[in-house]
């Protein structure tokens, strides 16, 4: 597969949704590049250093990741949402021969990315193409993930069918005994999706945490939080853990604490 040129922008006709994606040169970050969906930046990739996550968002959920098994040792790995695959990118970057799957619904989107910006080499990625729910139920029965991400809600209009107790239900059984279930939730002032998905996977894992900048809590401007779900007791340790990786300033909600935000 081809480099992609640094300099060149390139577009693609998502027929899915109806909107372009364009994929350009960073022109901040050498070796980096931003994905755009119908005008809105989505994603950013550093090809020189994929283990150097920009938005900050995604980067806690790489912290998530990094405590989900000892450091460097290989996982397996599904993405709800592949985007421009920053995260797919990271695990590769950070573990070494972890076997990943991918899910998109946009076909276009995944060759798009994968033709511009190309995996790095020994990546051992599958990708499906199709609705996340439906995709879940169609992998093979014996598959089980140390960590499932999904990156699909942003604002409050989520999907219903994934935006429930049944659906994270369905992906916590995709869990090994230590995954760890991954959400990152884009909401507006009120928290109010936030505050249903709260409570939908509690109904679903055993603990729940939720993880964001410190002023995101107070509910009064748009952003992403980042929830994880467990199959035991959160650990203490991975609070203390989190808040000091950040970005800063950055606050961990769990236990009692996390009842602020239960519907």
């Amino acid at each position: 597969m081809a480099e992609p040129d640094g300099t060149r922008t390139a577009s693609r006709f998502l027929r899915t949704t109806g909107q372009h994606a364009v994929i350009e040169p960073d022109t901040f970050t050498e070796g980096g590049f931003v994905l755009s969906i119908g005008g809105a930046e989505q994603s950013h990739v550093d090809l020189a250093d994929p283990a150097d996550i920009f938005y900050e968002y995604l980067r806690r959920i790489g912290h998530v990741v990094d405590l989900a098994a000892p450091w460097g040792e290989p996982i397996t790995a599904l993405h709800l949402g592949a985007g421009a695959l920053t995260l797919a990118r990271y695990i590769q970057a950070t573990r070494p021969g972890s076997v990943q799957y991918a899910v998109e619904l946009e076909r276009e989107l995944l060759d798009f990315v994968l033709q511009q910006l190309p995996m790095p080499q020994g990546t051992r990625l599958h990708t499906v193409i199709g609705d996340a729910r439906e995709s879940l139920a169609t992998l093979p029965a014996e598959l089980r993930f140390d960590v499932v991400i999904l990156d699909i809600f942003s604002g409050p209009n989520a999907p219903e069918h994934i935006a429930c107790t049944g659906f994270y239900q369905e992906a916590a059984a995709r869990l090994t005994p230590r995954g760890v279930l991954i959400v990152n939730v884009g909401d507006e002032p009120g928290l109010t999706l936030v505050r249903s998905q709260v409570t939908a996977m509690r109904r679903a894992m055993t603990d729940v945490a939720a993880f964001a900048e410190t002023g995101m809590f107070a509910g009064r401007y748009p952003g992403n939080i980042i929830l994880a779900g467990t199959q035991s007791a959160w650990p203490d340790a991975w609070t203390a853990a989190l808040t000091a990786r950040g970005p800063h300033p950055a606050k961990v909600l769990a236990g009692v604490e996390l009842d602020v935000l239960s519907d």
